[in-house]
């Protein structure tokens, strides 16, 4: 077997390949990025919410990357990393794990690429999530009780077929991709304070550290939930373990195992982090669509909710929150709205 695809001695609990860097990327990496994104993706909205200004006496603007062609922020990572890869990899094509929304991202640049593609996914996928892989050329693998399952699938996979794993977070030029949007914060609200960023596998909130917490005044507060907490216990204790059980309605930051490459950035810059409740997130699901009409996942919810959380702290600063996908199920959309009528 060709040594590139024997695993490698890895720094967390994840699988990791000797192509595989996990040098942390620059400021500068991130421009880099933008000049790649930009020719394939356009600019997403930022736009005040007015419900949540009212609500948190705060100017707070929302970072629509619902809006990118897959509905979510990773699409940007994707397209960076493929427009990139060496060639040597783009025959024997891509895999990658994911819930959902880093599948998309890498089954969109493929096609956009002429790159093939395979995508682990837990048995239990967002149906929607798993059909739109399938429409962008993806041959999607279905395996597991969740994403960690799916993922040491399909490293195992990835090294019998000797073709190139994409990991969800230890990868610099996703990150740096993912990084472009906080370019486009810094020049649409260059005065922002504060933003509140999910974090599942740590990818956007790095990515907003390297461009508004570096370019900026501004705190970037990770956010995860409280039934999910093991990048927050990486980013305060300093070790990798992995947390079980994990029990989120937020599959977004469903994971058990932390990523070395984005908990370095986040424990070498992010200003805070924060657990919430899943009723915290459920709120801010329901109350986006009821008061904005905006379809968010349950991940960017934990947004909205650590903003909340925050209440007068905030008071007259401006915040910014990414909608970091739009991916939710039907059926569990349908579910959040109902069980919000019936409480009322």
């Amino acid at each position: 077997m060709d040594g590139r695809y024997t695993p490698a001695e890895s720094p967390d609990e994840t699988t990791v390949f000797p192509y595989h860097d996990l040098t942390p990327p620059s400021t500068a990496d991130v421009a880099a990025a933008r000049k790649i994104v930009r020719q394939h993706l356009p600019k997403t909205p930022l736009v005040r919410s007015e419900s949540l200004s009212a609500e948190l006496d705060a100017e707070v603007y929302l970072k629509r990357e619902d809006t990118l062609p897959t509905g979510a922020f990773k699409i940007r990572g994707g397209v960076n990393l493929v427009a990139t890869l060496d060639e040597e990899f783009r025959e024997r094509g891509l895999l990658a794990a994911s819930t959902g929304n880093h599948g998309q991202s890498i089954a969109w640049a493929g096609r956009q690429f002429d790159v093939p593609v395979t995508i682990g996914v837990p048995a239990d996928a967002n149906p929607e999530k798993v059909a739109a892989m399938e429409r962008f050329g993806a041959e999607v693998i279905q395996r597991g009780a969740d994403y960690d399952a799916a993922r040491e699938h399909i490293e195992k996979l990835a090294a019998q077929r000797q073709a190139r794993y994409v990991h969800s977070g230890n990868e610099p030029k996703l990150v740096a991709g993912v990084g472009t949007a906080g370019l486009e914060v810094v020049d649409d609200l260059p005065s922002v304070d504060r933003v509140f960023c999910p974090v599942g596998g740590g990818s956007a909130a790095a990515g907003y550290c390297l461009t508004v917490g570096a370019l900026t005044d501004a705190e970037v507060i990770g956010v995860q939930a409280a039934a999910a907490p093991a990048v927050h216990n990486a980013w305060r204790d300093g070790t990798m373990d992995a947390h079980e059980p994990v029990d989120t309605m937020a599959e977004g930051v469903a994971t058990r195992v932390p990523f070395a490459l984005t908990v370095e950035v986040l424990r070498d810059r992010l200003t805070d982090f924060r657990l919430v409740s899943e009723s915290a997130i459920r709120d801010g699901v329901r109350d986006l669509f009821l008061d904005e009409r905006i379809v968010m996942e349950g991940a960017c919810a934990t947004g909205v909710a650590a903003a909340r959380q925050a209440g007068d702290d905030i008071a007259g600063e401006t915040v910014v929150i990414p909608v970091s996908g739009r991916n939710i199920s039907h059926e569990k959309l349908v579910d959040l709205l109902t069980d919000g009528a019936n409480a009322q």
